[in-house]
């Protein structure tokens, strides 16, 4: 597409952000930061970001020594195709007991079904005591999980990850973790050089490894012996190439066992997790921004065969390596999302995985020793 097409497709994707009583700033500015950044081949937005509040428009109070004045009011989250739920230290009821008040259930009202629905830290109770949660994985801070679990019983906590993607509906773990949530729906929704402009324009890694294991205070072995960043550079540098996790430990000479126990607590998962999620990221680059064939790129991203890559791609991301690249090949058009609910995608590799073989270094085959 080249030319002047005008339409529902070029309208940007409304974003609001919901603000309550004793927000955290940082984290109701995290929206605006990322989301206000892309832009299509045009220049022209791809999000548009709005602030509302459970009242009429007005002061809201943080949890710093000064109020922000929020210019919407609940109406507002009617127009949204995503609505971002940020942390607040004053939920009362919610954090408490579980239930909304009368002012927020009459706000949530206002969201039409199909809503993308998202949360940062806290901000996951708004959407648990709302019911959007039961039988659905969520995360939140590692230090409010356990309390978390107890007042909504029907959520499937897991406090291990950054985020959890579950389709029309994603939570994050605290603070900085909603950085990186919000650069996961925008490449979701536009592909990985879109995310890696906005994350080099916000100066912060387009994706982190691991999860929030590697946050939680705990005894951990000596500096100087426990390592494994050599060991992930190596590997890095060739992907390609069948890695063993003999290999990988060879590289900071420790016993396979060590180095697995180590690995885990540095990057929060299995040396054979954090491989698969480093090729499923070569695979999405080489799609977007190269022509070699899909054969191709499964050998250089070290799946060795395009079966294999498309059952890793599939798992991942939900999509086929060919429908992966049709949308987000660099130079093609902006495919917008339409209003209302988004293509569902099952929890991302760079959250939780539900694929058995994530457990194995090598997607050829060496299945990873017990450590």
């Amino acid at each position: 597409m080249t030319g002047e097409s005008t339409g529902p497709e070029h309208r940007p994707h409304r974003v609001v952000v919901l603000a309550l009583d004793g927000l955290l700033p940082f984290e109701l500015g995290i929206p605006h930061r990322i989301f206000g950044r892309p832009r299509d081949a045009q220049g022209r937005p791809l999000y548009e970001v709005v602030t509302c509040s459970v009242r009429p428009p007005g002061p809201v109070e943080t949890d710093a020594d000064f109020a922000v004045h929020v210019p919407h009011g609940p109406d507002a989250l009617a127009t949204a195709d995503t609505v971002i739920v940020p942390a607040s230290y004053e939920l009362g009821p919610v954090y408490e007991e579980g239930v909304l008040t009368e002012e927020l259930a009459a706000a949530l009202a206002h969201i039409r079904p199909g809503t993308r629905l998202a949360s940062i830290c806290t901000g996951v109770y708004v959407l648990a005591a709302a019911g959007y949660l039961d039988g659905r994985p969520a995360t939140t801070h590692w230090i409010d999980a356990g309390r978390f679990q107890r007042v909504f019983p029907r959520v499937r906590v897991d406090a291990d990850v950054l985020f959890i993607d579950d389709g029309d509906v994603l939570t994050s773990a605290g603070v900085a973790a909603g950085i990186d949530l919000c650069l996961h729906m925008v490449r979701r929704d536009h592909g990985t050089a879109v995310a890696n402009e906005v994350a080099r324009r916000t100066v912060v890694p387009p994706h982190r490894d691991g999860g929030q294991a590697q946050y939680i205070h705990r005894p951990v072995p000596d500096p100087q012996l426990a390592t494994t960043a050599a060991a992930r550079a190596w590997a890095l540098g060739r992907l390609h190439e069948p890695i063993q996790l003999r290999g990988m430990a060879e590289q900071e000479s420790m016993s396979v066992r060590t180095f697995t126990r180590r690995f885990r607590e540095e990057v929060g998962v299995s040396p054979g997790q954090w491989l698969t999620q480093q090729r499923v990221e070569r695979a999405r680059h080489l799609l977007e921004s190269t022509d070699l064939s899909v054969d191709q790129v499964a050998r250089d991203a070290g799946f060795g065969t395009a079966q294999s890559m498309r059952q890793h791609l599939q798992t991942a991301l939900g999509v086929t390596p060919t429908a992966y690249r049709r949308t987000f090949r660099v130079g093609s058009a902006v495919q917008f999302p339409p209003p209302g609910p988004l293509a569902h995608r099952p929890s991302s590799a760079y959250g939780s995985s539900h694929n058995p073989d994530e457990n194995r270094l090598l997607v050829t085959a060496v299945t990873e020793r017990d450590g």
